[in-house]
């Protein structure tokens, strides 16, 4: 099995040299991995792709690249050409904080496991939900069990498995339950400040609790310290909208 391993926090982020630790200790033998990740941090970068200039891939190891782009463009890039072998699937992260609910769609974490499912592989991304993001092994962990899983019994070919693993040690952790994606409040108020020049710029507000939290959603998952995975799709149409909208149409 060839895996391809991609993130949004940078090819130096210490989430995916844990992930990686743990894949080379526990697949040797068994799995090849293939690191390509952005060479700076890309959250919130979404599935974007760069259109507007060329992009470098910089060898920094073996089977390792970073790349001046987003995380989609790092996997587009792996897939399409860059990587001498076809990687088996695509695992993104261990991303620094949790891509919980709205989140997935802000998320580089998923977006480059979206990018994965878009050329045909299963993928995982893989997110520590805390605020100090200590405990990568113990994500690293929960990661390598659902390996091993979709090893012995595969999910369909299109999955793309969405985790949260809460900021605690493995053994503190209570279990893995499958969840939906939950909703967030809207978020904070942008930030105004002034530069050392004297001009008025702006940062995005943080992100609000949740609104919907509630059983079976990814935020009760975590608050009750179990890893949340959620099974996400790439078909956003509202389909119990369709005969609405075409009668809606008609009038």
């Amino acid at each position: 099995m060839n895996i391809l391993l991609s993130n949004d926090d940078g090819y130096l982020a210490p989430g995916l040299a844990a992930l990686r630790e743990a894949l080379q200790q526990s697949l040797q033998g068994l799995a090849s991995l293939s690191i390509v990740a952005p060479e700076q941090n890309h959250s919130g970068a979404s599935n974007s792709l760069t259109l507007t200039r060329p992009l470098h891939a910089q060898q920094v190891g073996e089977d390792s690249f970073a790349v001046n782009g987003t995380p989609a463009d790092c996997v587009h890039m792996a897939l399409t050409g860059l990587l001498d072998d076809m990687p088996d699937m695509v695992i993104a992260g261990i991303n620094a904080g949790a891509n919980l609910g709205d989140d997935s769609l802000y998320s580089g974490t998923i977006a480059a496991a979206v990018e994965g499912r878009h050329l045909g592989l299963p993928c995982i991304a893989v997110s520590l939900a805390g605020r100090k993001e200590k405990n990568y092994a113990a994500a690293a962990q929960i990661t390598l069990d659902l390996l091993h899983r979709l090893q012995q019994t595969p999910l369909e070919p299109d999955t793309i498995l969405s985790v949260n693993v809460p900021d605690r040690p493995f053994e503190n952790i209570k279990g893995v339950r499958a969840t939906r994606l939950g909703q967030r409040h809207p978020s904070q108020a942008m930030i105004s400040v002034e530069d050392p020049r004297g001009r008025e710029v702006y940062w995005i507000g943080p992100s609000s609790n949740s609104q919907d939290g509630g059983e079976g959603t990814d935020f009760a998952a975590i608050r009750e310290g179990y890893a949340s995975v959620t099974p996400l799709q790439i078909d956003m149409t509202r389909h119990t909208q369709l005969d609405v909208l075409s009668n809606w149409l008609q009038d």
